[in-house]
């Protein structure tokens, strides 16, 4: 059955690695569904139906990318679109979040008919196949800088990011929280690599289920102290089984009244909303295909149109249960390096975020410095498609540096594309070399300009 619907062998894959790979992409992925509430609650929206809606989409949207296109990556609520409709929109803009659910559903619908009209197909095949790699390796680089300051191996400091400093620790007495927890994620990314080397099969979903199970020897002894005050939360299950929160407070809760009064201040919100999904969906895509091999040799990615609606009807339904925009999430590499290559490994994915609407207590307690080694490594494996850089070409490789480099600095993978797309057309054109100066990157260009200087 496996093997018809997702056609295994012409992929060189088995069930057994499809649904590792799986269990792999939902074990790094799973702390948005401990975040997401804690960010929409912000705007006044039910945690609990938060929960559960996010559970619920990113399960449909899964299953929809399988259906599609076939392809392993796997769907749930973008972080950084959660910030922009809580403290965003909701906050700083004062708009209710009934308003800002109406612009999600209304960027959905963009999507779309975006999809129908090939128009975001053409914007991937455009970006040329040098931007491509650095996507992959800026990405690469972004998602090994999320695990680190997940796990407090990096942390905020007068230089704007440092080293944690254990020193500091034992003197301000933080050390049985934040201390043991940094020094067990450096433990965990060393046992992860270790493992990597070794050529262990489940490597990645070993070295988180190794990482938390450290911790939780680190609590049971004292070593480690919860303390929920400063973040830092028990990493021992106290329950298994919950029932799930009711949607009814979050279900269609749309207010299209205020389009009639407001519609350019909601073309605005609905238009960042759009950009933001457009571009990480985008470089997602570039990043985990590139990874997987499953570019052709034009650099196209032959499902994409699958994998777009995907992501379209997943923001739409998002949108009408009481979540925050959908997108497709770049830890779908963890189970991509685990050794996933068709959707029968996001339907695992999909599978197991319905499993966790009645075993939350279980999932919510995998604390980040367990997952962090995972995307640690993740990063490493990613990066390693800089090697497909021509470094010697300096007008390709300009452009490919500044994408690699804005991705994380700026923690944005849209930022890095644009930045990209935008020294490309410049660099070319100063250089007198048209070369990748398609139509669409010059009109890529000019919005991206005007999205910095206008918009």
């Amino acid at each position: 059955m496996f093997e018809k619907m997702f056609k295994l062998q012409k992929n060189h894959t088995t069930v057994r690695t499809e649904m590792l790979a799986g269990l792999t992409t939902f074990m790094t992925m799973a702390y948005i569904l401990a975040v997401n509430p804690g960010i929409l609650s912000a705007s006044g929206m039910d945690a609990g139906a938060v929960f559960t809606a996010t559970a619920v989409t990113s399960a449909i949207a899964c299953f929809c990318m399988a259906a599609f296109s076939n392809l392993p990556f796997a769907l749930s609520a973008g972080m950084g679109l959660n910030a922009y409709f809580a403290y965003t929109v909701c906050g700083q803009m004062g708009y209710s979040w009934q308003v800002a659910l109406t612009a999600v559903l209304f960027e959905g619908l963009v999507f779309i008919i975006l999809s129908l009209t090939n128009v975001r197909e053409m914007i991937f095949n455009a970006i040329p196949q040098p931007l491509k790699m650095a996507v992959s390796v800026g990405i690469g680089f972004f998602i090994a800088f999320i695990g680190l300051q997940n796990a407090h191996i990096i942390v905020g400091g007068p230089t704007l990011v440092g080293l944690f400093s254990f020193n500091h620790s034992l003197a301000s007495g933080t050390f049985h929280t934040e201390g043991i927890t940094v020094l067990i994620a450096v433990i965990g990314i060393l046992i992860t690599f270790a493992m990597l080397l070794r050529d262990v099969k489940g490597f990645m979903l070993y070295g988180i289920l190794i990482t938390w199970v450290l911790g939780m020897i680190a609590q049971a002894t004292g070593l480690y102290v919860p303390n929920p005050e400063i973040g830092f939360y028990s990493v021992i299950p106290t329950a298994i089984v919950s029932t799930p929160a009711s949607l009814s407070s979050t279900f269609m809760k749309f207010d299209f009244a205020f389009i009639k009064d407001h519609l350019l201040d909601f073309i605005v919100v609905t238009f960042a909303f759009l950009f933001v999904d457009v571009f990480d969906t985008l470089g997602t895509l570039i990043g985990c295909a590139s990874k997987a091999d499953m570019l052709d040799e034009n650099g196209k990615l032959p499902q994409i149109r699958g994998a777009l609606y995907a992501d379209s009807v997943g923001t739409i339904c998002g949108a009408c249960l009481g979540t925050s925009t959908v997108t497709t999430f770049v830890e779908s590499s963890s189970g991509i390096a685990e050794g996933g290559r068709t959707g029968l490994t996001t339907v695992t994915t999909g599978a197991l975020f319905l499993v966790a609407l009645f075993l939350s207590p279980l999932f919510l307690t995998v604390p980040a410095f367990a997952t962090a080694p995972a995307l640690v490594v993740v990063g490493f494996l990613m990066i390693q498609q800089v090697a497909k850089i021509e470094w010697d070409n300096m007008l390709d490789a300009i452009p490919c540096f500044v994408c690699i480099t804005a991705m994380p600095l700026t923690y944005s993978i849209s930022e890095g594309i644009a930045l990209g797309v935008i020294s490309w057309v410049v660099l070319h054109l100063l250089s007198k070399d048209h070369k990748g100066l398609t139509p669409l990157m010059y009109i890529l260009a000019v919005l991206f300009t005007l999205k910095y200087f206008v918009i």
